[in-house]
Order: structure tokens, then C-alpha cells, then sequence
């Protein structure tokens, strides 16, 4: 049975994007667009956000900062004024290599701003909505993105990989106490993570090649239709989700070529 009632319809369902000017944000605008949802796209960099509504019609762009807790709140009571959220996915990032014997303070708190505290002004200012929307009959859903890098510790993550995995303890939590209230909760742990850029030393060339953003945003679409709470992950991964937790850094990539049949 699955965890979440599956989305397989969009047409007409208000979404709403948070980090979609760029990645797998915009890939899932594209194709949630589409598939005849009426898109939301937020994100800081406005004039990508008006160029991507241009191009689709019925989209609405909404400039946001996520690390801006006053406009967070705003614009969700903005978006509600037109009527409920039947899903909002939290896609905001940001990732930059960083080491401890060349650390950035700032930078590493950009990285929780945006990463993790962004998602907590969206998820504190969006719930108590999503539960009323539940209590009324509705179905809304709620989804994090996250990175394999959220796993574990490993070499020039110093910044990013705290964030990811403070994301992936939070989606666990959501899951297991919203969707009782039958508010939809999930994650995505993507393969991106895991791209050239993630490594700060080098890797062998066997590594498998990663997902482009539209490969990752159709196969969270799939599991959003199946009603999964993770998405974007292999069913094999799935069944070794906590193995590839506890494995080494080395191990972990070993894990995860072993998932892509490598």
C-alpha cells in the first residue's frame, strides 16, 4: 500500500515550486506544466522566473528569498488568497565545494540558510495550511529535495552535506507525523549529488553517469504517481537505504555503482 495518495493527474492542481529558476526546480516546472498544473515558480532571480512564465502560459512567477522569513510568510498568505496548495516542493539549493583546512564561515551559513532554514520558513508558514486543506477533504502533498550527499560525511562537503542530511531527517520526520493527518509528505534524494562537481579530488572514470534535471524531475513525477515517499531513487536503493548510510565514503560510492548495475 502506498505511504502517500499517488498524484497520477495534474491537470488543474495548484503547485507550487520553490527554487525553480534553474536544475531540477525548472525541469519539474517544464514537465508538471505540462502535464496541466497550474505552476507556481519561486526563486530569487526574477527575470528567469518572468521569462519561464513568457513561455508557459498560465504560470505564475513569484520572486522569493527563502532566507527572508517575513516574505515567505507573505507570499504563502499571497498564493492562498487564490486557494489552496494541492502540493509545494521545497527545491531551493545551494552547493559549493568546501574543505576544513580551507574553511568560509560565511559561506558555510549561507549554505544552511538557504538549505535548511529556507525549507524550515516554507514548512512552518505552509503546514498548518496543508492540515486545514486536509481536514476539509483535500489531498495535499508536501516534498523535500535533498542529495545522496545527506548521507554520510565525505571529502569537500564540509558546507553542503550538513545541510542535505538535516533535510533528509526532516522529510523522515514530516512523513511519519503529517501524512496520519493526511497531508502527503516526500523526499527526494537525488542522484545529482554525486556529479563531477561533488568531488574535490579525483574519482574513477566508471563513476555512472548522473541524471539530467529532466531525468530526475520525470522520475520524481513516477513517484509522486505511485504514491511513494521516496523519489527519484531505485527501487534496489530503496531496499538498502540505511546500508548505504552507515558505509564509508569509499563504500559509498561503491554503493551506489552497485544500485546503477556498475
Amino acid at each position: 500500500m502506498p505511504l502517500n495518495t499517488p498524484i497520477a493527474r495534474w491537470y488543474g492542481l495548484r503547485v507550487w515550486l520553490v527554487g525553480a529558476s534553474s536544475g531540477i526546480g525548472l525541469a519539474l516546472a517544464e514537465q508538471l506544466h505540462a502535464a496541466g498544473a497550474r505552476v507556481i515558480v519561486s526563486a530569487r532571480r526574477q527575470e528567469v522566473l518572468d521569462s519561464f512564465a513568457e513561455q508557459h502560459p498560465g504560470c505564475l512567477p513569484l520572486p522569493l528569498d527563502v532566507t527572508d522569513r517575513d516574505a515567505v510568510v507573505s507570499a504563502v498568505q499571497q498564493l492562498l488568497e487564490d486557494g489552496p496548495l494541492d502540493l509545494v516542493c521545497y527545491c531551493a539549493g545551494e552547493r559549493q565545494t568546501m574543505r576544513a583546512d580551507d574553511l568560509d564561515l560565511n559561506s558555510l551559513l549561507q549554505h544552511r540558510e538557504v538549505n535548511l532554514t529556507g525549507a524550515l520558513h516554507l514548512i512552518a508558514a505552509v503546514t498548518p495550511h496543508l492540515l486545514a486543506a486536509a481536514r476539509a477533504g483535500r489531498q495535499p502533498h508536501l516534498s523535500l529535495v535533498a542529495s545522496v550527499a545527506g548521507l554520510r560525511g565525505l571529502p569537500g562537503n564540509l558546507a553542503y552535506g550538513p545541510s542535505q542530511a538535516a533535510l533528509i531527517n526532516l522529510a523522515e520526520t514530516l512523513q511519519l507525523e503529517l501524512v496520519p493527518q493526511g497531508v502527503g509528505v516526500s523526499l527526494a534524494v537525488l542522484k545529482p549529488g554525486l556529479s563531477d562537481a561533488f568531488f574535490t579530488e579525483p574519482h574513477p572514470a566508471s563513476l555512472p553517469v548522473w541524471p539530467q534535471p529532466e531525468q530526475a524531475a520525470s522520475a520524481m513525477l513516477k513517484g509522486w504517481a505511485r504514491g511513494h515517499f521516496l523519489l527519484g531513487v531505485p527501487w534496489r536503493s530503496r531496499l538498502s537505504w540505511r546500508p548505504g548510510y552507515k558505509s564509508t565514503a569509499s563504500g559509498l560510492v561503491a554503493w551506489v555503482r552497485r544500485l546503477q548495475g556498475n
